[in-house]
């Protein structure tokens, strides 16, 4: 039996162009889902997955569908080579029920770990080249003033912690947080 997986990273995007390419292949079943390709955790493929069987075919219609890394993709391959699944990409015309489709499959998968990568690198020099323009990412700190206010107020045990956040525009957590470093550094309990 042949199966078909689509899957888009977000669900804003559409996967008709998938659906359609595996259904001119001729898929009996088409497994659909809308999540990232990094999470390994997605019930979709896993459901696919556990029901194939020896002799099925898992076609879908790019590589970087099924996974984003060289591991990812590797184990699965691997795991339908020891069950006796066929696996087809239908945009890198590959079918690893044959030799040469094997080899363009482990070829296909190092181009994709090497784009991560590469992404990864522009991502780290990027923020290195903001940092050294004195740019610094994350969230801005909260203002000292506001945490020192906020906790004069929590230890008078006059405000509720509602109060607080209020009058301080700190949320419980980040109260909290302060609260503990105040007391670690000040030996209270």
């Amino acid at each position: 039996m042949k199966f078909g997986y689509a899957r888009v990273s977000k669900d804003d995007q559409n996967l008709d162009l998938q659906i359609d390419a595996l259904r001119k292949y001729g898929v009996d079943e088409i497994y659909t889902e809308k999540i990232t390709g990094t999470k390994q955790n997605r019930q979709q493929l896993t459901e696919l997955l556990n029901k194939l069987r020896a002799g099925d075919t898992l076609v879908i219609w790019k590589l970087d569908r099924l996974g984003r890394t060289t591991k990812q993709l590797l184990a699965l391959a691997e795991d339908f080579q020891k069950r006796g699944i066929n696996f087809v990409s239908i945009t890198e015309n590959f079918d690893t029920s044959t030799p040469s489709g094997k080899f363009v499959f482990h070829i296909f998968c190092a181009m994709i770990q090497m784009e991560r990568d590469v992404i990864s690198e522009r991502t780290l020099a990027g923020l290195a080249a903001a940092r050294k323009r004195g740019r610094r990412g994350g969230r801005k700190p909260k203002d000292k003033k506001s945490i020192e206010r906020a906790l004069k107020m929590y230890f008078s045990n006059e405000f509720t912690i509602k109060d607080i956040e209020e009058a301080t525009g700190l949320s419980k957590t980040t109260l909290y947080k302060y609260v503990r470093e105040y007391k670690d550094k000040n030996g209270k309990e």
